[in-house]
Formats: structure tokens, sequence, C-alpha cells
């Protein structure tokens, strides 16, 4: 009985209802640390005023590199190669030209359906925030087209914009890249507010679709007095809440803790599934594996602190033992 109501508890953090559909081509995934792998998953929702979708053009931006379409049954595909604006290290080797965009031609996608189309790259040369455009447009026949590639001047919304280009934000490598993002998912990414040592954070991968997912990190206090986690926020979810885990009468049973978490002096606090935890409500891009979650943690004494949160499979690779 207990495995049935801790196995239920655990789907109730994942299961959601199906999200909606976007009304203009966008990404499943559309932000990446920059010196890293990454597939760019385009969601086609329509076609051009119901007529079915025959070609999908996208164009790939400077700074994604490397890159390799997925072969779709029914498409042909068209690879348009040319010279990159920099040069880019592959495996110690200089590469200078490549993709620079990919075509799947002569498929009949119906506008009763929506379909993804896959390009495997990597994101380089970035070394701070940046925002990169992949303009798309989809033919329908040889009449018939809708182009997605209006870009957001600065200051202005992408909202505003009839027909957005599909964007990536993508983050500098030193704070979200390779040695960065292998350290904190090994539980070595450390991060100091006054004399508290913040580290092995880590959040669970959620379900398609799902609004609630959950996470923590641990917190030592080198400290002589003790100090309080009152808040967290993300903008990886709409609130993040502070919550216990207890067992009664082998019931498990979860609450949320208005008055924060209490950090005793001179000791360590581990918020883990199963006890202490963070719960992240109303996400708004269900976590996948191999991502990262920033957050801002409010202490009462030592103030504000920005971390970054790896996630692990759905299991909780990257979880506290």
């Amino acid at each position: 009985m207990i495995q049935t109501r801790t196995t239920l508890l655990a789907l109730a953090f994942s299961l959601a209802g199906v999200a909606a559909a976007h009304a203009h081509a966008s990404f499943e995934t559309d932000e990446v640390a920059s010196e890293s792998g990454f597939k760019a998953v385009l969601q086609v929702p329509h076609g051009c005023d119901g007529k079915a979708t025959t070609e999908v053009q996208v164009k790939l931006p400077e700074g994604f590199v490397f890159a390799k379409p997925q072969p779709k049954a029914g498409w042909e595909i068209e690879i348009i190669k040319g010279d990159y604006q920099k040069s880019y290290d592959n495996h110690g080797k200089t590469v200078t030209s490549g993709p620079l965009e990919i075509r799947w031609k002569n498929g009949n996608l119906s506008d009763d359906y929506y379909d993804t189309f896959v390009i495997k790259g990597t994101i380089s040369g970035f070394d701070r925030e940046t925002q990169i455009a992949f303009p798309v447009t989809q033919l329908c026949g040889a009449t018939d087209k809708v182009a997605w590639d209006e870009i957001a001047a600065e200051g202005q919304s992408a909202h505003s914009l009839e027909h957005p280009a599909p964007m990536v934000t993508v983050t500098p490598a030193a704070a979200e890249g390779h040695h960065g993002h292998d350290m904190a998912a090994k539980g070595e990414a450390t991060v100091k507010a006054g004399m508290l040592e913040i580290s092995g954070g880590a959040v669970k991968a959620m379900l398609p679709g799902a609004k609630v997912g959950g996470g923590g990190f641990t917190v030592k206090n080198d400290g002589s007095e003790g100090d309080t986690l009152i808040s967290v926020e993300s903008p990886a979810a709409g609130r993040v809440e502070l919550h216990e885990m207890t067992m009664q009468n082998d019931v498990m049973k979860m609450r949320k803790l208005d008055d924060g978490i209490v950090i005793p002096a001179g000791e360590t606090v581990e918020l883990k599934s199963g006890g202490l935890h963070l719960m992240f409500m109303d996400v708004k891009k269900p976590f996948a594996e191999g991502d990262s979650v920033p957050v801002k943690l409010t202490f009462e004494k030592s103030g504000k602190v920005d971390y970054v949160l790896p996630v692990g499979n759905a299991g909780g690779a990257h979880e506290h033992n």
C-alpha cells in the first residue's frame, strides 16, 4: 500500500494536460548553452490557409554549425552549404564552411496535422547571452507559402509580430556550458551566499505536457548563526514553492512551507525528493534531460544568489543519494 501511494504521488508531480500547439512555427527547446550540442526540433502546426505543406525551408544562423538534418519518410532533403562568417573547432579540426540552409521537399503535411522537423548541430562562439533566429518558410504547392522570418527590433516584443522567426536563446558557456554543466551534474558546482555554500543542485526531467516539476540542492552553513531560505524564483516556472514530504501513519504527505526552510548554524540541509524539496509550478516548458534550470534563491540574512540546476532523467539521475 505504501508503494502504491508513493507511486501515485510521484505521478501527480509529473502528469498534466497536453500542451496546446503553437500558432506559429517554433522550437520544442528554445534555450541552449554555447559550446554544446543542440537538437533543433522545429514544430510546424499548420499549413497555408488550409492547404497542405509540401516544403519546409530553414535558414541556419551563424553559430549553429556542423548541422545534420534528420530524414523524414516521404520527404527529400536538400542541404545548401556555404562559408561561415567565422571559423569553428570540430574536435581539433578548423572548419570554415558547412550547411547554411536545410530544405525538406516534395512532402505532404495536411493542414489537419502538425509535425516536427529536426536538425542536430552545435552552438558555438557566443560569450554573452544572445538570441539567434532560424527563419522558416513553408511552401504549400507551387503558389502558396508562409514565411516565419520576422525578427523583433531592440525593445520590441516578439508577440507583436505577425510571423515571428523561431528563436533560440544562447547562454554563455562559462555559465552553463560543458565544463560548468558537467560540474553541476556531478554536484560539484558551488556558489556562495554569505556564510552559506550551495551545491549539488538537480531537477527531474518531466513528461511531455507536464506543468509541475521537482528538484533541490544542498545548503551548508559555515556561519555561527542560522539562516532561512525564504523563497525561490525561476523564469522557467510560474512560481516555485518550498515543500516537505513526510510519512504519517504509513501515508506519504506533502505540505507547503510558507515560513521557509531553516539552515541551522554549522549544519548542512539537503533538499531532495522524499523530504524537503522544491516544487516548480506552472512550468512553461517541461524540463528535459540535459537542460538546466536557473533559479534565484532568497535567504533571510544572506540575501539573494543565482544558481543553475541541471536536469537529470525522470528517475532522478542527478538526484542526491
